[in-house]
């Protein structure tokens, strides 16, 4: 007869909370541990213009400031949003809520620097992958 072996739960160091309607993780990570609060800028490549200036200001009250700028074509295409963000329940990825137009609004925090990606909250791959970094200004 085999012996039933009972596997005790497994208890981890995050814990949720709720920070302004939102549920955020508390353990470890960039949300907690990083010093994330301030305005990050790149030129981002652009198919159709000379490249895509980005501003992303995250403050610590959980709002945010996105702005573009699209050089070599008329201001009419420089764009503002401003608004409320949210932490995935890892507490490393960001999502800016209510972007109008292509932009997915999703950003990897890391330590003096923010990463955009797709719309599946991927990292940029390939040759050009750099220039989605956004560095803190």
């Amino acid at each position: 007869m085999e012996e039933e072996i009972k596997v005790p739960e497994i208890a981890t160091d995050t814990l949720t909370e709720s920070v302004s309607g939102a549920t955020h993780s508390t353990g470890d990570n960039s949300m907690t541990s990083v010093d994330w609060p301030g305005t990050y800028f790149a030129t981002l490549p652009c198919g159709r213009c000379e490249g895509i200036e980005m501003w992303v200001t995250l403050k610590s009250d959980g709002t945010y400031a996105f702005n573009t700028n699209y050089l070599g074509l008329n201001d009419a295409l420089e764009e503002e949003f401003t608004g409320k963000f949210t932490w995935d329940q890892y507490g490393g990825i960001v999502t800016l809520e209510g972007l109008k137009g292509t932009y997915p609004g999703k950003f990897k925090v890391g330590e003096n620097r923010i990463w955009y990606l797709d719309k599946d909250g991927n990292q940029m791959t390939g040759p050009l992958a750099e220039q989605y970094i956004l560095d803190k200004k």
